[in-house]
């Protein structure tokens, strides 16, 4: 379970207060208006942004007594983060290890980008590099998984395609997820609730 109480995040001009609860093994949709401080609860949850009161509970684990490498979560940025002078295929690997080829394989068949394993980042589209980052994040080992607009660079059939991926992966590797997206259609597909945040 995650377990996150009166957690307080200053970003002046701004304060954000986030207080809720994820049972494990559930996807959750993070919403709420543009500025509301969405990607900012994630940050703070991977460990990159430091709240100034509050709680972070992975179980019985304090998230916020750990650095962001020992925390127990996988994460999507917007920015993808790819690193531009390795292949796909090696940017995979460097994340999910030398034992992973299979799991690289199945998963870039079905997000349809297994043709470009071979390429540089620099000649993917956005959407391609979105397909890439979401496959490295969700077949990390980490439990709980964090992803900001996962889809916003996919067309609708692509869309289709990846949430219903993105779910299917969740179940079987017993992933908690929590998921920010504009799209209603990514809630219905994917989600199972969804925490408004005002």
């Amino acid at each position: 379970m995650l377990r996150v109480s009166e957690l307080k995040i200053q970003r002046p001009p701004q304060n954000f207060h986030y207080d809720f609860q994820i049972n494990s093994g559930e996807i959750a949709a993070i919403q709420g208006v543009s500025g509301v401080g969405k990607s900012t609860l994630l940050e703070c949850l991977a460990g990159f942004i430091q709240p100034v009161a509050g709680e972070i509970y992975w179980n019985d684990l304090d998230l916020l007594s750990l650095e962001p490498r020992q925390r127990p979560v996988s994460m999507l940025f917007q920015e993808h983060n790819l690193f531009e002078h390795l292949s796909v295929y090696d940017n995979l690997r460097l994340a999910l290890g030398k034992n992973a080829d299979r799991d690289i394989q199945i998963a870039a068949k079905a997000l349809n980008v297994q043709e470009h394993l071979a390429k540089l980042p620099v000649a993917l589209s956005g959407g391609q590099r979105q397909r890439i980052a979401l496959i490295r994040t969700l077949l990390r080992p980490e439990p709980l998984i964090l992803l900001d607009e996962p889809f916003s660079e996919l067309d609708d059939s692509t869309r289709f395609t990846a949430t219903a991926w993105t779910r299917e992966q969740a179940r079987s590797r017993h992933k908690t997820m929590l998921v920010v997206t504009h799209q209603a259609e990514d809630v219905t597909r994917l989600t199972d609730r969804v925490i408004n945040i005002i």
